[in-house]
């Protein structure tokens, strides 16, 4: 069996650090080539994001942070628990359209197309990076004040790269062979939001449903962002030993489906 993906990248990923870093700036300021605002559209749309689904959620609707949490804000209730969900579903659907969108450097170079996804995730981290210093001077402001646990945050990071490049390792070379893909994936990133606890938590969900929380690796990390900014205390292990599993699980597999797929991009593309 040939040598699948991941191993191949991060093998050699000291030869190739120059040509990744390089296309993740062509990618970070593609978005905003001819913009004026430049990168910090990138800080804006989250900002947006926070201020519309307060007014909805908060005001209209009335709904207050659950019992549990250290701050009464549900305004930081929501912004901690969007960060993840929002560097996942950036980086998976911008790979379901990549090798499409780049199929010049796949038809006519001899160019590792499994980089693309991986320069994508690292390209929606720089934005998450920047979101997350603002989460985290807002809850040195209007919260319970900042601790040491936040220092583990890498490690949820590091966790979600793999599963997003995982699934997007899937979702993009399965785009090449079928166009509908990244219809399927918009429909269900939106199915896969409201499955995960970023206005309420899991505790919320009826009895019934809630064993499909427990199985989403991104209510783990929505959870443990919340548990490490706000609440101040340790992650739950269990549920980062699921997401350490999920995420290993799909980075492997979808490295495989990419390695098998891949050597019919060039005459499809």
């Amino acid at each position: 069996m040939s040598a699948w993906p991941g191993k191949h990248f991060f093998g050699n990923l000291f030869a190739r650090r120059t040509l990744l870093a390089e296309m993740v700036r062509r990618d970070f300021t593609r978005r905003f080539v001819g913009s004026s605002a430049g990168w910090i559209w990138m800080l804006v749309h989250p900002l947006v994001l926070l201020a519309s689904w307060t007014f909805v959620f908060h005001y209209c609707l009335g709904m207050r942070v659950p019992p549990g949490q250290k701050t009464g804000n549900y305004t930081l209730f929501l912004f901690c628990g969007q960060l993840p969900w929002l560097l996942f579903q950036d980086t998976v659907a911008r790979c379901s359209t990549c090798l499409v969108d780049n199929s010049n450097l796949i038809t006519k170079t001899l160019f590792p197309s499994e980089m693309i996804p991986v320069s994508i995730f690292l390209s929606s981290l720089v934005n998450h990076l920047m979101t997350l210093v603002l989460a985290l001077v807002a809850v040195a402001i209007w919260g319970e004040g900042l601790t040491a646990w936040p220092l583990l945050l890498p490690a949820y990071m590091l966790l979600l790269g793999l599963f997003s490049v995982g699934l997007g390792w899937i979702v993009a070379s399965l785009q090449v062979f079928l166009r509908d893909t990244a219809q399927f994936v918009l429909v269900a990133l939106t199915l896969w939001f409201w499955l995960t606890p970023i206005f309420i938590t899991v505790e919320q969900v009826p009895a019934r449903f809630r064993f499909l929380m427990s199985l989403n690796p991104l209510s783990a990390a929505v959870t443990s962002y919340r548990d490490l900014l706000l609440v101040s205390q340790a992650p739950d292990w269990q549920q980062f030993g699921w997401m350490g599993f999920s995420a290993l699980s799909v980075f492997m597999l979808g490295g495989l489906l990419f390695r098998q797929l891949k050597r019919g991009f060039a005459d499809v593309l």
